[in-house]
Parts: structure tokens; sequence; C-alpha cells
């Protein structure tokens, strides 16, 4: 034998990077790894003569693997696209096995064994073998023989409602005299398992069947924009049950470096979820970009559903480019429901971005009263969007279960890593924000008051208003059942005012939440005279009012300076520039009203507008008399056009069927680059079309074939965008029939 050469002798003595003193084996953070598994694993010599093909010996494994067998049938498992067998934990299934002659129990022992990852190891959950019981036990693994005939045995297996949640490989054990003998390794026998809200013993039990069908099976979502006066609505295609997203999904769990030990947790995992779907610091799934420039990537709002960035993230391996909230949650929401844990997506209108969560926006005016766009660094997103996941919290005091916010979307370093979550909705109610996670970041998105400071030119700040109940005005979600609004703000604060409402604030002072103590002591008495205004409902590219009101509770005559600045914002309250400035003169009679309007022209906006057509507008007005500032600020959404989808002639499975697109163009100008996705999961695949132009008041039509895979009511998703013009979408429901049996 030769002599070992240096590089051998270095081999031998360097110990792997990922090991040390304390640990035995390199963490195992990949499911998609594997191990050897010796397929005879001898205790001696097996003496002459002994033919081990004489023992038991297994020929085939039967999975009943199929959308109508038994398995996917009673697991809720049977929409997905996928050959493999998918099973939900903490249930049992069945399988069966074809031995080479009819199994002894008096002579013949064999076990089945599951495995997930490189290093199994029975004490960390990743190598299971399954003991034969006379019964089988809820909460404990198990397989019972339940038929025998021939050379077959059929075995209903129990699996742990703690189990791993991952794809895990199985193999048959025999047992003989010499030692044990294993099946090969067969890919076709992996097995999928995953979280099961079906299930009591599960951390994710959900009791209500109907919520379950929503918040686990529905494959299409509503996600809900705009702003509080004029909310908009948008369908969003989760496609979790689409081909290649299971696989997709648990490598998430693989790029975020979850230990296998702890994908059974869904604390965890929603946790690590919540870090991983946002590219901000670990290359994760969707890169954000909310500067209105996506040219070496798609729009945000361009998306129809999460399938065509989870399969590009899984094959690429680079984030995706761009998403901005609701994509984030889009994607979030796929990856929660596709492993088995309820989720949501919910929409806080006025939602707080308070970069210091002490509780208060800071806005500051000069003492002309107009706004100082170098002090206010706080902003108000018109609409943010979040995650909300349903689980158990045994790492937290009884009660605050239930439904958990977890939010991708980077805006706040958690533990050194842009995440948020899981927070419990319960506690940000009751302003018990030291529980685990990021708990006071949500309360201050809900709770926090605006506060308009005049910043005089000595230096010195006069707190001139307090806005309590601007913030978190209305939480929604999506109905159960339906595509309308849930409205669950009570879920996250108590009523405006209430007793309740001081309570939690207080508690959630108590527990660290910071908040200025001159914030109340500093407001100066209350005025006399009121001031609101009202910003017309208008069409893109219309002209339209604001009409500013006055109300004078006094018996004194007053003269006022009013200005109004008109701002094209982003949703998140960013502001790009000033596109009115308009200053007036009111004179306001004792005990009377005045009402002043100002004409917004579609030309001053429309060459400047931003994506989702938002408009901010902040109103201050002087009273000369008292040198008292009355402001107010309002984001007003402009009506966008739609898409219109037609599907003449008829509707069956695995027949032709014709989609037709049409979009007339609004504006007065020509429409360049537009392209058009359109989406129907279970009809067809996402598909879209570059047009090269829409002359203004023109109309495109795009017809698109395809053959619908799944019977029911169905729903097909389009969207249109272009540098003009985005956040233009159309939907249409269908019923698509089986086919006719012959």
């Amino acid at each position: 034998m030769s002599e070992p050469t240096h590089t051998d002798k270095e081999k031998k003595n360097t110990i792997p990077p990922s090991l040390s003193g304390r640990r035995a084996l390199p963490p195992n953070i990949s499911n998609a790894e594997e191990d050897e598994v010796p397929v005879m694993e001898m205790t001696g010599l097996v003496p002459r003569g002994v033919n081990l093909k004489d023992f038991l010996e297994v020929k085939e494994v039967h999975l009943f693997k199929g959308d109508r067998d038994v398995n996917k049938q009673e697991h809720h498992t049977d929409k997905y696209y996928h050959p493999k067998l998918i099973v939900r934990r903490g249930q049992s299934f069945h399988i069966q096995i074809d031995f080479n002659r009819p199994y002894n129990p008096e002579k013949d022992q064999f076990w089945v064994e599951y495995l997930i990852g490189r290093y199994p190891q029975q004490n960390k959950g990743t190598y299971i073998p399954v003991p034969l019981v006379e019964e089988l036990q809820s909460g404990t693994w198990g397989a019972k023989i339940t038929w025998k005939e021939d050379s077959s045995v059929r075995l209903s297996i129990m699996s742990a409602p703690t189990c791993i949640v991952g794809k895990f490989r199985l193999y048959v054990a025999v047992l003989t005299p010499y030692g044990i003998l294993r099946t090969t390794r067969n890919p076709e026998t992996d097995t999928y398992i995953l979280f099961n809200p079906w299930c009591q013993e599960d951390s994710v039990f959900l009791d209500d069947e109907k919520e379950r069908e929503e918040y686990v099976l529905n494959d299409l979502g509503v996600v809900f924009h705009g702003d509080i006066n004029n909310i908009k609505s948008r369908s969003w295609n989760y496609g979790q049950f689409e081909e290649g997203i299971l696989d997709a999904c648990l490598h998430l769990m693989d790029r975020a470096k979850l230990d296998l030990s702890g994908r059974g947790n869904p604390v965890k995992i929603s946790r690590v979820g919540s870090a991983v779907i946002n590219a901000k610091d670990d290359e994760g799934v969707v890169a954000g970009s909310w500067d209105n420039i996506y040219a070496y990537g798609v729009a945000p709002s361009a998306w129809t559903g999460s399938v065509d960035i989870l399969l590009e993230y899984h094959s690429s391996g680079m984030p995706v480019r761009y998403g901005q909230c609701w994509v984030f949650a889009g994607v979030f929401n796929t990856f929660l429901r596709c492993i088995g844990i309820p989720g949501r997506i919910v929409t806080n209108y006025s939602s707080a971005h308070d970069n210091d969560a002490n509780l208060q926006l800071d806005v500051f005016v000069d003492e002309e009263g107009k706004m100082d766009s170098k002090l206010t660094k706080d902003s108000i997103w018109n609409y943010h969007c979040w995650n909300e996941a349903w689980m158990t919290r045994p790492d937290l005091p009884v009660g605050f279960g239930g439904w958990q916010v977890v939010d991708s979307t980077p805006q706040e370093n958690s533990d050194g890593m842009y995440r948020c979550g899981p927070a419990s909705v319960q506690a940000i109610k009751h302003g018990h924000v030291c529980f685990q996670f990021d708990a006071p970041f949500v309360f201050a998105e809900v709770n926090s008051d605006i506060v308009y400071t005049k910043a005089m030119k000595d230096g010195t700040r006069v707190t001139e208003h307090i806005d309590k109940t601007h913030i978190g005005k209305l939480i929604l979600t999506k109905e159960i059942g339906s595509d309308g609004t849930k409205d669950i703000t009570e879920q996250y604060k108590f009523q405006e005012g209430t007793e309740e409402e001081r309570l939690a604030l207080e508690t959630a002072l108590m527990y660290g939440v910071k908040k200025k103590a001159t914030q109340d002591t500093m407001e100066e008495a209350g005025t006399n005279v009121d001031m609101d205004f009202q910003v017309e409902n208008a069409t893109l590219g219309s002209d339209f009012k604001v009409t500013v009101t006055f109300r004078n509770n006094s018996r004194n005559r007053y003269t006022a300076t009013a200005y109004l600045s008109g701002n094209i914002v982003f949703y998140t309250g960013v502001m790009k520039n000033e596109f009115k400035s308009h200053t007036f003169d009111v004179t306001l009679e004792p005990l009377a009203s005045k009402i002043s309007e100002v004409l917004i022209k579609s030309k001053e906006y429309m060459s400047q507008l931003l994506e989702q057509a938002s408009l901010h507008f902040f109103v201050t007005a002087r009273l000369n008399e008292t040198k008292k500032i009355l402001a107010k600020q309002k984001t007003s959404v402009l009506q966008i056009p739609k898409l219109h989808i037609k599907v003449p002639g008829e509707k069956v499975v695995g027949k032709e069927m014709s989609v037709i697109v049409e979009f007339t163009n609004p504006l007065n100008q020509k429409l360049v680059n537009v392209l058009v996705r359109l989406d129907g999961p279970g009809l067809l695949k996402t598909t879209s079309q570059m047009f090269r132009e829409i002359p203004k008041n023109s109309t495109l039509t795009w017809e698109e074939k395809c053959f619908p895979r799944q019977a029911g009511i169905r729903k097909l998703i389009a969207s249109l965008n272009c540098d003009a013009l985005r956040h233009v979408y159309g939907e249409l429901d269908l019923e698509v029939e089986r086919k006719p049996l012959v």
C-alpha cells in the first residue's frame, strides 16, 4: 500500500469547520441533503451456507399516493399537484408492503423507518423507527397491521403531532439473527409530512372547518389597498398546491438555515419565514423597491400571484425583483398555507412607521403653518399589509395563542435581521408588549398619535395639535367564503376613548414602550375654530375639487391665512414632490361656517404621478388674531381604470377554452411598453404579453387559449403595467364543468 501523501495526512488531522469540541455532528440544516443508509447492517459474520434471501425480504412498498386515493383524501392534500405521498402529522395514513413470502409474526420482525436530512438522530426527531403496535395511540408514532393477504401486509401508520415538517425518506427494515436488512433508497417512496390544523394535538389546530377551508385550503385571496376613504381590492393567486411550490417552500427553510429539529415548531418557522421572504440581509426571496424604477425586474404591481416568484427563486437562488408590502405578504401567505400553517393577509390603513417606536409620529410645521419636510422623519403608510399565522404559543403565558402577526416587509431590524414576529394579536390589544417577538413595533403601527408641532425660528417647539384617532383606524382581512372585507380592528385595539383602551396603553408604557412625557402637557387649550376638508372622488386624468370647511364656534370674528399643499406620495407616505401650492385668506364670522374650494387640474399632477395614483393633501390655517395653527392631512387615491376579462364558449375540464382580455386607454396620451399578465389557478399557468403601444382612447385585445385542469368555481386574474399606468387589474369568476362521462 502506498505511503499517504501530505494532503491525505492533512485531511485526517483537519476537523471540519462546522465541528467543534461541543458538537459530535455538523448542524443538520438541509432537507435536501441525504446520507447513505446501509442496506445491510450486520452485527457479526454470516456463517457459510446461510442465504440471506431465506429471510423476509421486501419486494415492493405501495403508498396509495394518488389524488383520489385514501391518504390524500383523508389528509386534505389531494389538491397538491405532486406525485409523492403528502400527509399531515398526528393523523394515521396507510401503506402496503409486499414481501417475498407470507409474513409470520412468530418468527419475522420488521419495522418502518423515516429519515430526514444528512445526519439523522433519533433524539432530534430526524431518524424515526416506527414500531409495530397492537393499537395506535394519538400523540406518538406507531404502525398497526390492518390487513394481511398472501405475501402482503397493510399498515396504518400514526405520526406524532409534533413531528418535523418536511420531506422524509422511507425505509423498511427486517431483523435477522445476523443483523438488519433494509430496502434500498427509493425516491418514489419519499413522504412529505405537513402541519395539521385538523389535529387537536397539533400546535396549529383550528377548530372551525370553514376557517380551515379558507386559511389553509383556499389558493386564492384578496389584498385590500387604496386608502381608508377609498378601499380597493385585488385578487392574489397563492397557488400553494401548484407544481413545484411545496418543494420551493421547503427550500426556503434550507436557505434560512433552520435546524431540522426546529421544523416542527410554527413559532420558529414563521420567524425565519419573515426574514427569508425578503432579500434585505440574507439574499431571500423578494427584493423590495419603493422608488418607482423597475427597469431590471417586474414592477411590484404587475405580479398576480406567488407562483412565478417562488419557482424563479427556487431555480435561480437569486432574489426576485421587485416587491412591496402586498407582494411580501402574498408570498409569505403561500409559504404558510403550503406547509399547513393557517395564514391570512391583513391590511392596516393609516399605518404608522414610527422610526423610534415612541408611539408618536411627529409632524413639524413652521411659523407660517407650512410643513417642514426636513424635520418630519416619521411616515404614515396609506396602508400596510402583513400576515397573521394561527398557532399556540407555549413560549408565552396562557391566552396569547391564536393569531400572530408576522411581517416580512423589511422595515426595522429585529435581533440583527429584517424580520418581524410572531407577535400575539391578543398581547398587542392588551398592551402586553413585553412578550416576544417585536410586539412594541406592531403596537406602534396601530396605536401611535400624530403630534403637530410648530418649530419656531428661535428653536423652541410648541405642540399645536394631537390627533389620537388617525393611525390604525381600520384593519381588514378577507371575509371567510367570499371576497368581501372582514373588519378585525377590534382584535387589535379597544375602541378609542374607552377605559380598556387607556389601560392597554398604560400597560404598554409600563412594559417599556416609549412615549414623550411632554406630549399631553404641552398641548394648548382647544381653539373655538374647527377645520376639516374633503377630497372629491376622481378618476385618474380628471379635474377635481378639494373642499375646506371652517366652523367658528365662538362669538368672535376671526381672519385666517390658509395653505393647501398637494403632494405626490408613495403609498408608504414618503413624499416625492409637491404639485400644488395654494394660499388663500378666509374671514370667519361668529357662530358660522365657511367653505372654500380649491380646484385641482389633471395637468398639475398627471406628469409626476407615481404608480398607486396617491395624492396627499396637507391643509393648515393660521388664525391671525391668536396665532393658533389648525392642521389636517388626508390621502386620496384616484380611481384607476379596470381590465375586462371574457370567456366565450364552453368551460369544461380538459377542453380548450378561450380567454379574452380587453383594456381601453383612458389617458390623453399613448401608453408604451405595456405588459399584461394573466393568471388562473387550475385553469392556466401564468402567462404574459408585451404590447409596444396603445394609442389614446384605443382598445387592446388579447386572446389566450388554455385547457382547464380543475372543475368548480375558478378565478381568472389579469394585471396591466407600464410606466404611465400601474395597478390596473381585472378578474372574472367562472364555473368549470367536469368532463362528461362517456
